[in-house]
C-alpha cells in the first residue's frame, strides 16, 4: 500500500480523501492556492505544499507544479478528485512518466472516453443502448440538419469534447438550427478547444440516471447500483437520490450488467460512472463515462456501506477488487443536496464570502445525517472556484423517511453571511413532483425559473 498520497484538489473533496488516507494509514499530502492557504482542510493534511496563485491555471491545473509538490514531498500516488485535472489523460500519463501512481483510469480510457461521440460510438459497439443520433463528429452544419430531417426535430446539438451543460443546444426546429449550430461550435471551441459537435434525438421529459462502478486490473468489474441525478439547473446537479424511483430491481440487474461488460470492454481500472437518459417509457440510453469519483458518490456509499475512495486507493495500488458482485447489497434509501454559495432566485448566481455561522445539522431521529464539507464558521468563500460549499446526505429506511429526514435537516442547517441553495433544496423537496418521484430533467425550471 502506498504511504503517501498527494492530493491535487481542494476543499470538500480533497478532505474526503484525507479522510480515507487516515482511515487506511496513509499520509496525506493537501496542495495548495494562495487563495485557500487559510482552508480548514490543510490543518488535517500530515503534510501542505502551496502550488501558486488563486486562479486554477497557477495552481490546481498547473501540472509541473502539483508534480514538483509531489518530488519534493515523496508521494507515491496522486489522487485528483474530481473536477480540475481529474480527466486530464496528459496528466494522468505524466504522473505515470513521473513514477506516481495515478488514482485513476489509464489514460487511454480517459482519452476514449472523452471524447463523446467516440464514448458513444465504442459503448454501441459493446451492446449499450444510444440515443438515435451521428456516428461521430458532424462534419458541417448541412450534414448535421439532413441528419435532423431524418431523425426528427426535435435534436440535441452536443459538444463531442464537452461537459457541464457548455456546447450544448436544444434544435426545436428548422428555423433556429442554423444559429444554434454556430453558437453551441463557438462555445465548445472556447470552452475545450474543440469546437466538433455530434448530435442526438432529443428525449422530452427525460431522466438522468448513472451507474457507479469500480474495476480492477486483472479485469474484474462491479456496479453499485444507480443514482437519480435529474434534479438540476444549467445542466448542473443540485440533488441526487439512490436508488432511483423509476427503476426496477431487474433493469438495475440488466443494466448493472451491460454497463459491467462495457466497462471491461476498454480496459477500465479504477471508480467511474455511466451516464443514461431514461426515456418516458423507462428506455434508458447511453450518454457518457465520467472517468473519476463522482460529487455525488456519498449517497451510493450510504446505501451499500461501501467505501468507493478507499477501494479506488486499493486498486491503484494493485490491489484486486475487494468484493464480488455478489456481495453487494442494497439497503434503504439516501438522498443529496449540494449545498452551494449561490442565490437560486436570482438565476443562481455565485455569492462568495464571509460565512459568519456554519452550523450543518446533527444527528435525526429514524435516519442518518452525513456532512461532507470543508466551510466553518469565519471561512471566507474564495471567489475563484466552484461554489459549492458542503453536500448533505441523508439516509432512511425507505425514500420518504429520508425525504422527510432531509427536510428536517435542511431546516436545522443555519448558513449566516452568504446566500445559498437551501431554500431551493426545501422548495423542491416539498413539491409534489419529488414527493411521489415523478419528476424530469426540467423540475428546477419548472419551480425556480
Amino acid at each position: 500500500m502506498f504511504k503517501r498520497i498527494l492530493i491535487a484538489n481542494r476543499g470538500e473533496i480533497a478532505l474526503r480523501v484525507i479522510r480515507a488516507c487516515q482511515q487506511m494509514g496513509i499520509e496525506s499530502v493537501a496542495v495548495y492556492s494562495e487563495a485557500d492557504a487559510d482552508s480548514p482542510h490543510l490543518k488535517q493534511a500530515d503534510r501542505t505544499v502551496c502550488i501558486g496563485g488563486a486562479k486554477s491555471s497557477e495552481s490546481y491545473l498547473n501540472m509541473p507544479a502539483i508534480l514538483q509538490a509531489a518530488e519534493q514531498t515523496e508521494a507515491k500516488a496522486i489522487h485528483p478528485g474530481y473536477g480540475f485535472l481529474s480527466e486530464n489523460a496528459l496528466f494522468a500519463e505524466l504522473c505515470q512518466q513521473c513514477k506516481f501512481a495515478w488514482i485513476g483510469p489509464p489514460p487511454n480510457a480517459i482519452r476514449l472516453m472523452g471524447d463523446k461521440a467516440t464514448a458513444r460510438r465504442t459503448m454501441k459497439a459493446a451492446g449499450l443502448p444510444v440515443i438515435p443520433g451521428s456516428e461521430g463528429v458532424m462534419a458541417s452544419r448541412d450534414e448535421a440538419l439532413k441528419l435532423a430531417r431524418e431523425i426528427g426535430f426535435p435534436v440535441l446539438l452536443k459538444a463531442t469534447a464537452g461537459g457541464g451543460g457548455k456546447g450544448m443546444r436544444i434544435c426545436r426546429d428548422e428555423k433556429t438550427f442554423a444559429d444554434n449550430y454556430e453558437q453551441a461550435s463557438l462555445e465548445a471551441g472556447k470552452a475545450f478547444g474543440n469546437p466538433g459537435l455530434y448530435l442526438e434525438k432529443f428525449i422530452e421529459n427525460g431522466r438522468h440516471i448513472e451507474f457507479q462502478f469500480l474495476a480492477d486490473a486483472f479485469g474484474n468489474v462491479i456496479h453499485l447500483g444507480e443514482r437519480e441525478c435529474s434534479v438540476q439547473r444549467n445542466h448542473q446537479k443540485l440533488i441526487e437520490e439512490s436508488p432511483s424511483p423509476v427503476v426496477s430491481d431487474e433493469q438495475r440487474r440488466e443494466m448493472g450488467a451491460r454497463v459491467c461488460r462495457g466497462v471491461r470492454s476498454i480496459g477500465y481500472v479504477g471508480a467511474g460512472t455511466m451516464e443514461f437518459l431514461r426515456s418516458p417509457e423507462g428506455q434508458l440510453f447511453f450518454m457518457e463515462v465520467n472517468t473519476r469519483l463522482q460529487v455525488e458518490h456519498p449517497v451510493t456509499e450510504m446505501v451499500t456501506g461501501f467505501d468507493i475512495v478507499q477501494e479506488q486507493i486499493k486498486v491503484a495500488a494493485n490491489h484486486a477488487l475487494s468484493v464480488t458482485q455478489d456481495a453487494i447489497k442494497f439497503a434503504g434509501h439516501a438522498i443529496e443536496c449540494r449545498v452551494n454559495a449561490e442565490d437560486p432566485f436570482d438565476k443562481f448566481k455565485p455569492c462568495p464570502g464571509l460565512v459568519e455561522k456554519f452550523a450543518p445539522p446533527g444527528d435525526l431521529p429514524g435516519v442518518k445525517v452525513r456532512v461532507d464539507t470543508h466551510v466553518v464558521s469565519g471561512y471566507r468563500i474564495p471567489v475563484y472556484y466552484d461554489s459549492m460549499i458542503c453536500k448533505l446526505i441523508v439516509w432512511g429506511d425507505n425514500r420518504e423517511a429520508a425525504r422527510q429526514g432531509m427536510l428536517a435537516a435542511l431546516g436545522k442547517f443555519e448558513v449566516v453571511g452568504i446566500k445559498t441553495t437551501i431554500p431551493a433544496h426545501l422548495q423542491i423537496l416539498q413539491s409534489k413532483e419529488f414527493a411521489a418521484g415523478n419528476y424530469d430533467t426540467g423540475l428546477v425550471g419548472r419551480l425556480l425559473q
